[in-house]
């Protein structure tokens, strides 16, 4: 396992109210099914392309068992009211020998503060470690706050197009 299933680093959102990224450990299990019961319909929508009621029991072991070399996994973590809540996750998966796919997810109560922006931020730098090549994400059209987060790291339209999906891609190497 590599450095990343340790990784945790503290950062601050638009308010200045911190926040911990870390990485994604299977015992968040109840506190990633949490998050994703706080967010909206057309949040989810957004980030699996498509309604979504709930998560199998494959589905749920497939994000939460990540080996942090082809699955790399963080969350972003807040205090609320004293108790740790998870408000977002990003993740890559490599999708072929030197490029990785990465997704996001907020939950809506914190959007609009950063959090995109910072776990895109710290999944770079451990692609980066990695040595990863190349990022690519699949993004609908009109998810234009993700589409701002992305354009803000370089990432550039990917050569393949559809009417429904803007496929993107930044080159780290």
């Amino acid at each position: 396992m590599s450095g990343a299933a340790k990784y945790s680093v503290l950062e601050h959102l638009r308010d200045g109210r911190p926040i911990e990224v870390r990485a994604l450990h299977p015992s968040d299990k109840d506190g990633m099914l949490a998050a994703i019961g706080r967010t909206s319909s057309q949040s989810i929508q957004r980030r699996f392309f498509g309604p979504k009621k709930g998560f199998s029991d494959q589905e749920i072991a497939f994000f939460l068992n990540i080996d942090f070399e082809r699955h790399v996994a963080l969350v972003a973590q807040i205090d609320e009211d004293g108790r740790a809540a998870i408000v977002g996750g990003g993740r890559y998966i490599m999708v072929a020998p030197d490029q990785a796919e990465i997704a996001f997810v907020v939950v809506d109560a914190y959007q609009s503060q950063g959090i995109g922006t910072i776990l895109m931020r710290h999944l770079t730098i451990l692609a980066r470690k990695a040595a990863v090549k190349e990022l690519v994400a699949d993004v609908l059209p009109e998810n234009t706050a993700m589409l701002k987060v992305f354009g803000k790291f370089g990432f550039r339209p990917a050569s393949k197009r559809t009417f429904q999906v803007v496929h993107l891609a930044l080159q780290l190497a």
